[in-house]
């Protein structure tokens, strides 16, 4: 048997283990915002020029794939335990292309040897940015999936749809997982505020239609919500009962947010839950492994080593670093 193959399996059984290590007591849930997952070909539909060869980025098959790779290897990093390495068993991701970006990440990539398989949406924002859940088949399987779709505002582009999908746990137990990517705070954050809080609403909506039908069902709610946790659309949420169990959430090493905008951290990815999870909740935190971070030259300090610094490129990772949260698991 060849080198390569040896390799390979040895990767998979890797992954195995680590996946299967402490499965039975606990889930693991991570939310990454990826920052503009492309892959290299045009989409006629979309407004994606710059992420092509030709275009403003020089976004080359290299660049993406190594992309992929550096995603990959965030999120293995994400141990919610440094003693019992567990792979995460459900992951939230922001701003991915479209499925083939979603297949080459678990499929062909770092990732490829983990297990996961996907569920995403086809939304009908102009740039083509989609949102995805990530998940291990042996600890979630899938009942149903389907997007919610965002009626716009006047003024207000086409937005991502809202990712549903209700799943069976190792207990028996279901879980309503929802994935979101507000609309950002582009034009100024008073003109936007009504964009993130129709998202905000039409969320509610499933979530009372939900409880309708299951007044205990067990919910998390994670994405880039792009506010931080008191701003308005943030309050609508709580008011209706779902707990922002991240509001306080900082890295292993010392970092206080998820983003980082002129050398200040804010907190604009969240994972909240609905009060019937909360007592299962036993660590939140962000991952701020060293690999992740750079020095903030001009404001003196460290921020995410994205991607790109303005048209530079830089083999970075993400402008967003993971959020983890990590569930116990108990039968009802």
């Amino acid at each position: 048997m060849g080198t390569l193959v040896m390799g390979r399996l040895a990767l998979s059984l890797l992954f195995v283990l680590l996946a299967c290590t402490g499965a039975a007591q606990s889930l693991t849930v991570v939310e990454l915002n990826c920052e503009n997952l492309f892959d290299c070909r045009h989409d006629s539909l979309k407004q994606d020029t710059e992420w092509l060869p030709d275009g403003i980025r020089r976004w080359t098959p290299q660049r993406y794939w190594r992309k992929l790779n550096h995603i990959g290897q965030e999120l293995i990093s994400c141990y919610a335990d440094s003693l019992n390495k567990q792979l995460p068993d459900l992951i939230a991701l922001v701003e991915v292309e479209n499925d083939s970006v979603v297949f080459d990440l678990t499929h062909r990539s770092l990732l490829r040897g983990a297990g996961y398989e996907y569920v995403m949406t086809e939304s009908p924002d102009v740039r083509g940015i989609d949102v995805a859940l990530l998940y291990q088949p042996f600890s979630f399987r899938p009942l149903r999936h389907y997007p919610l779709r965002v009626a716009p505002l006047p003024g207000m582009r086409p937005t991502r749809d809202i990712l549903y999908v209700a799943g069976e746990v190792i207990t028996g137990d279901t879980l309503h997982v929802f994935v979101l990517h507000a609309p950002s705070k582009y034009g100024g954050e008073r003109a936007t505020r009504p964009f993130r809080r129709v998202i905000a609403e039409r969320l509610i909506a499933a979530v009372d239609s939900l409880r309708s039908s299951v007044p205990d069902a067990r919910i998390i709610v994670a994405g880039d919500f792009n506010d931080e946790a008191d701003a308005p659309a943030m309050q609508r949420y709580e008011a209706d009962s779902l707990v922002n169990i991240t509001r306080q959430a900082r890295g292993i090493n010392g970092t206080r947010g998820t983003y980082c905008y002129r050398g200040r951290w804010h907190s604009i990815d969240h994972i909240l839950v609905s009060p019937s999870l909360l007592p299962f909740v036993e660590r939140a935190f962000i991952n701020d492994a060293p690999f992740l971070l750079t020095d903030d030259e001009r404001y003196r300090g460290r921020k995410p080593l994205r991607t790109y610094n303005g048209l530079r490129y830089q083999r970075g990772y993400s402008d967003h670093l993971p959020l983890v949260v990590r569930l116990r698991l108990l039968p009802r």
